[in-house]
């Protein structure tokens, strides 16, 4: 071989993903896939709670159905009719009314997040987010060229005196959060402050995203309607759910409601990524709703994952140090911790890992000056008793 070709300059990479760091949690999933690990890691509903008979069924269902053939082809941007009838009946039963066409159908929510950062973020445009927040949020609105300003939060979510600050110092284009069993923090926002919030940025003219992915698994207390659901929340307000947390991640089925000025402009982004979101995914989706006892499965989530919270909770002040704390979520899939001290948990990741157990450090979570003595725990992977072993795993390596 040549030396002309040996010194072959590398051809560069896009400017925009200089700024975009690489989520810890993905990575964490792909290096813990060995087994004797207990991974509090990855938000992960539990795959033995998965209704694989139904989801089966629903695929036979529509595959020896008259319509096999339309669920392999093309099909329209906006997503299955019928799927989309069956989403807007549910979110109208939660307080949200809508209709067929308020919603697009997205490859999870995820994707909605990538659709609404590019309908509605120009290069330097500001992102107000909940300090910490869902870091794969951080990673797209940073992929956006988006500046994303963190807004103080308290246990019950952004605060809103700070928010308003923050709406007349940095003019920004939307607000995103998740008011509902938060990522990474497990907090709920209650009813008077989500009013505030929706009035307050109503007031101000700027978009709202509100990310809702747990919103249905409340262990409890009574349920808090979204933020799309308050007076004056349809001019502005962008709503985000997902089939993975209640059917399966792996459909990679999710729904986008939005105001119908801005409706058109996100299904010409998805045009432009997709074309539109799997067809037969979305016909076995419809085909489950139909034939399935969804209130009835969630219910049972619900009960399993009680459960396993309360066994991650209950032994906490066992495990983790004099000084710490943690939260006691009402629903969602985490427990977020606090360490006396200022450790850095990446540090004390490492030595978990030796130890066959693991966590996500907090810093990630973090849009401006992270946190590094907290942590994430998610408690909906494991039965009670192997999260037991997992936290008796955790005391060894803190007590080291």
């Amino acid at each position: 071989m040549s030396s002309a070709v040996l010194s072959q300059p590398v051809p560069a990479l896009a400017q925009r993903l200089s700024g975009v760091a690489s989520s810890p949690v993905r990575e964490l999933l792909a290096l813990l896939d060995r087994p004797g690990v207990i991974s509090f890691a990855g938000g992960l509903p539990a795959p033995e709670l998965f209704d694989l008979d139904g989801v089966r069924a629903a695929y036979d269902r529509v595959l020896w159905g008259p319509h096999a053939r339309r669920a392999l082809q093309y099909a329209p941007t906006e997503g299955d009719r019928d799927l989309r009838a069956r989403v807007a009946a549910r979110l109208t039963a939660r307080g949200v009314l809508t209709t067929v066409d308020d919603l697009l159908v997205t490859s999870g929510s995820q994707q909605a997040l990538t659709l609404v950062a590019t309908a509605l973020l120009d290069p330097g445009a500001v992102v107000l987010v909940e300090d910490p927040t869902y870091l794969a949020a951080l990673q797209c609105f940073q992929l956006a060229g988006a500046r994303v300003v963190p807004v103080p939060t308290d246990e019950e979510g952004m605060d809103p005196a700070a928010l308003a600050d923050a709406l007349r110092r940095e003019r920004p284009a939307l607000v995103y959060l998740v008011p509902t069993f938060a990522n990474p923090t497990g907090r709920t926002m209650p009813e008077q402050r989500r009013a505030e919030l929706v009035e307050v940025t109503a007031r101000h003219g700027v978009w709202v995203v509100e990310d809702d992915p747990y919103g249905e698994l409340r262990y409890r207390g009574a349920p808090v309607a979204p933020l799309a659901a308050h007076p004056g929340a349809d001019v502005h307000v962008l709503h985000l759910g997902s089939f993975s947390k209640i059917a399966a991640p792996g459909l990679r089925l999710g729904w986008l409601r939005a105001p119908s000025s801005v409706l058109p402009a996100l299904t010409v982004a998805k045009q432009a990524a997709d074309l539109h979101t799997s067809t037969i995914d979305q016909a076995a989706a419809a085909a489950w709703l139909a034939e399935t006892d969804v209130e009835a499965h969630v219910l049972r989530l619900c009960s399993a994952y009680r459960q396993r919270r309360d066994a991650m909770v209950r032994a906490l002040p066992e495990v983790l140090p004099p000084g710490s704390s943690w939260t006691d979520p009402d629903g969602g899939m985490f427990v977020w911790a606090r360490l006396p001290g200022n450790p850095d948990t990446a540090e004390l990741l490492r030595r978990a890992l030796s130890a066959d157990v693991a966590f996500v450090p907090g810093a990630a979570f973090y849009a401006g000056t992270p946190d590094r003595s907290t942590l994430r725990l998610s408690f909906t992977t494991h039965t009670p008793e192997r999260i037991g072993d997992g936290l008796a795993r955790l005391a060894r390596v803190l007590r080291d």
